[in-house]
């Protein structure tokens, strides 16, 4: 019987495969934790978006915006492709980890104010954080008008010209 020379075998996995860890099953890849690779930036439209429906859902609220705002937004409502403005009456200031929002809505008549506007902090103060990460520093509320029974609601108007 021949002897056939054996190939020289590394001890390192890694020099296997030249020294490229990247095909080496055996390597982790990069450093760290892979949640610590990397940056993540929220838009300020992002946050306005989530405080703007977290605002919506607290009973009391009837509407967001100033007055002016919630006419130019209905009009901008029955354009085509217009859509509603979820962002409408909400103001965002975003940072790397913090954010401070404005808020302007409307309340129910018969509602207590001070209520309202505890109930509509905290719950933007939850989605806000919960859904970005980023501590909310401060939620300003500036209620702009109360919605009597008997006023006609500006958003459910209907058009004058047909």
């Amino acid at each position: 019987m021949t002897d056939t020379p054996q190939r020289n075998r590394p001890e390192n996995p890694d020099q296997a495969t030249g020294g490229d860890s990247r095909n080496s099953p055996l390597t982790k890849r990069g450093g760290g934790d892979p949640a610590t690779r990397g940056r993540t930036t929220i838009a300020d439209g992002v946050v306005e978006k989530i405080a703007g429906m977290a605002a919506r859902d607290v009973v009391g609220v009837h509407a967001m915006g100033s007055g002016l705002s919630r006419t130019f937004g209905a009009v901008r409502d029955r354009v085509p492709g217009g859509g509603k403005s979820v962002t409408r009456g909400v103001k965002a200031e975003v940072g790397e980890s913090q954010t401070a929002l404005d808020l302007e809505i409307v309340v129910d008549y018969g509602v207590s104010i001070s209520d309202v506007a505890r109930d509509v902090r905290e719950n933007v103060i939850a989605a806000v954080e919960r859904m970005t990460g980023l501590e909310v520093v401060e939620v300003n509320i500036a209620v702009s008008d109360v919605k009597l029974p008997d006023e006609e609601d500006e958003d459910q108007s209907e058009p004058r010209l047909q």
